[in-house]
């Protein structure tokens, strides 16, 4: 087994550290999701808590870690006899994102379960996690299944695993943790609110702190178990404060003015439900025990609101997540409690005697006088111009160029498909065939059962009975009598959005109404687990705004700084989007694409601009591209060449107008018989 790199050996990255301690402390507070650029330490951080986590006593040879001194009634391995138990170090199992649904909860042996009636199972690493850490990097990746199983198994405490009527039930009580690239999308919300806490990680821009992780970590790769003997000590010192810590956690006191703060703070930003409530009471409760303390002050309470309300607060994937640190602190004043004369409430407090634990052991709540001040945070960030902010010469830059307009309101879609039926990623947009949804049919397996026909597997086993020497009730089932239950679910596509900003689509009111129409598409397909990408095109060329990207809110805030002006080359954008399907293609050729044209359908850049913007149409035709022309044309004078290119690529059309009228669902669905039509 490899050394794992010391905890207290990570540089900075305070947050991170102290929001795997407090988890530590008290596991109820309920994970931590880590969300970072790439780099930064996040898979580091978490394979280093294991090594501090006390030991946990389990029942000698339970495939389950059952507790000894409470074992699970309903263990498969049970009933546990009293016995003593014996220790064994916290695991930390890490999930896979490619993870299969039997590997996550376990499998049955169908053959065994219908001809003998055993239920012979082999447990899966939800078993694994139990009483110990569940972590999943890239997190944002996981498959919709895998987040559901997850889902379930963090709110019930227990995983089920079920095969045509034949059950299997053990706890499944762990530690969640998570890492994430937000470039790389977004979690489903129902997840987001599973996870305790959240950290942002980033790297820092100290050339001394840099220098000092680069010579940590050459030295650790040098020599491993030297590297870890020399912060031996400073591991053993953390340990046991965590310890303490555990120790001291049931005698803390929450008292009644620290708990309306603590509802104060989660009403005044908005938290939907009663989880954020019960985390940060919890977190606060174990803030408090990590810095010694029997009593919660306000600045635990500040502290737990940071870690825990960030990703709860937000309403749409275009939300950044975060706090107003201003707001923040003015709830807390205006909801302590003033009839005591309580210091808890005191906003300049001074230094507390839970001050220390700086290097190498997480941070306890910062006082007054480490906070950033709200001007030099906000002075950070105004430091890049809004997109409605002047340039330097004012009026319209050169070249015909126009500042950048907000969008308008985004609004409700109704559902865009791709026709036919499809392999793709599980996702919530077009028919496919999945391993969830409605059963279709019956196949013999390719590999390993996942997914047994009942009805298909008795028909085919039932005419060999006599010949297998049946003599008693059960069925004599042989591997070839297996079928796979072949399944119609969802699927998620490739949305390429292809944006003309052009000087025809430069007036003010219809670019921010084109704006709200794509922010409201992009919207639709955060929800329907789609990718994205943006192609635009101005003056002489196209270009790539934004490759292909699970990350909606990457091109939402790519489309908001889009400016405006020149010539149409309305051909360059095709050709650019066809570049980039065909590269998406040999990357994953299961993704289906749908083609989003948003355009008044003039053509005036380069030789014979309309006639080669059709060719380029029909080379998208020629491959079967699904394809939605949004017709931004305006004006008493209609020339409907948005309609022409829309037939080039075989798709339908739509008018700006029609999209609030909520006639947007006719986009996609007629896309086939359009493309037969023409």
């Amino acid at each position: 087994m490899s050394t794992p790199y010391p905890f207290t050996a990570i540089v900075g990255q305070d947050d991170l550290r102290l929001g795997l301690l407090l988890n530590a402390v008290s596991p109820a507070v309920g994970g931590v999701l880590v969300r970072g650029e790439k780099g930064t330490a996040k898979s580091t951080a978490v394979r280093a808590l294991a090594a501090l986590m006390p030991e946990v006593p389990v029942v000698p040879g339970c495939r389950f870690s059952c507790d000894p001194g409470s074992p699970d009634p309903a263990c498969p391995d049970g009933p546990h006899a009293e016995a003593a138990g014996v220790s064994r170090a916290a695991r930390t199992v890490e999930l896979p994102v490619g993870a299969s649904e039997d590997r996550l909860v376990g499998a049955l042996d169908i053959e065994r379960a219908l001809s003998e009636g055993v239920k012979a199972f082999e447990p899966g690493l939800l078993a694994d996690a139990h009483r110990g850490i569940l972590y999943v990097d890239e997190v944002n990746l996981l498959h919709d299944h895998l987040v559901d199983l997850l889902l379930d198994a963090a709110a019930m405490g227990a995983s089920y695993v079920e095969r045509e009527g034949v059950s299997v039930r053990h706890a499944a009580r762990f530690l969640l943790v998570g890492t994430m690239n937000p470039e790389e999308g977004e979690l489903r919300p129902q997840l987001l609110d599973r996870f305790g806490l959240t950290v942002e990680v980033s790297a820092s821009r100290d050339t001394d702190e840099r220098v000092e992780v680069v010579r940590r970590r050459l030295a650790y790769d040098d020599a491993p178990e030297g590297f870890a003997a020399r912060w031996a000590e400073e591991e053993g010192a953390l340990r046991e404060r965590i310890a303490a810590a555990r120790v001291l956690l049931p005698r803390v006191v929450l008292s009644d003015g620290v708990l309306r703060q603590i509802a104060a703070t989660c009403a005044a930003f908005e938290v939907d439900g009663m989880r954020a409530d019960i985390v940060m009471a919890r977190t606060a409760t174990a803030l408090a025990a990590w810095a010694g303390r029997e009593e919660v002050t306000a600045d635990d309470v500040r502290q737990a609101a940071l870690l825990a309300l960030p990703h709860r607060r937000r309403r749409n994937p275009f939300d950044a997540p975060g706090l107003d640190e201003d707001k923040l602190d003015q709830t807390l004043d205006e909801a302590g409690p003033q009839e005591d004369g309580s210091d808890d409430d005191d906003p300049d407090p001074g230094p507390d005697g839970g001050g220390d634990g700086g290097g190498g052991g997480g941070v306890p709540p910062q006082a007054d006088g480490d906070r950033t001040p709200p001007s030099a945070s906000q002075s950070d960030d105004t430091s890049s111009p809004a997109p409605e902010s002047a340039p330097d010469t004012p009026g319209r830059p050169a070249g015909g160029e126009q500042q950048p307009v907000a969008a308008a309101e985004p609004f409700r879609t109704k559902m865009l498909s791709v026709p036919g039926l499809g392999e793709g990623a599980a996702g919530r947009r077009s028919r496919a065939r999945t391993e969830h949804g409605r059963t279709t049919g019956a196949v013999r397996p390719q590999g390993a059962l996942t997914k047994l026909h009942l009805a298909a597997t008795v028909q085919a086993a039932a005419p060999h009975q006599r010949a297998r020497g049946r003599s008693g009730r059960g069925l004599v089932v042989r591997r070839d009598d297996l079928r796979q239950a072949t399944r119609e679910g969802r699927e998620g596509n490739l949305v390429l959005f292809v944006v003309d900003a052009s000087g025809s689509m430069a007036a003010r009111q219809r670019m921010s109404a084109v704006k709200g129409a794509v922010l409201s598409l992009l919207l639709d397909a955060y929800q329907r687990r789609d990718k994205v990408g943006l192609v635009t095109f101005r003056g002489k060329e196209a270009d790539v705004a934004l490759p292909p990207t699970s990350s909606v809110d990457a091109a939402a805030a790519r489309l908001e700084s889009l400016p405006t002006g020149g010539r149409t080359p309305l051909a360059a954008g095709l050709l650019k989007a066809h570049d980039v399907l065909r590269v998406e293609r040999l990357r994953d050729p299961s993704r289906r694409p749908l083609l989003v044209v948003v355009t008044d359908g003039r053509a005036t850049g380069g030789p014979e601009p309309v006639a080669l913007a059709g060719r380029a149409g029909r080379l998208h035709r020629s491959e079967g591209t699904a394809s939605v022309v949004v017709d931004c044309e305006s004006g008493y004078v209609r020339l409907g060449l948005a309609g022409e290119l829309a037939r080039e690529l075989g798709g339908t059309a739509v008018t700006l107008d029609e999209l609030r009228a909520e006639s947007i669902a006719g986009l996609v669905k007629d896309v086939t018989a359009a493309g037969r039509a023409a």
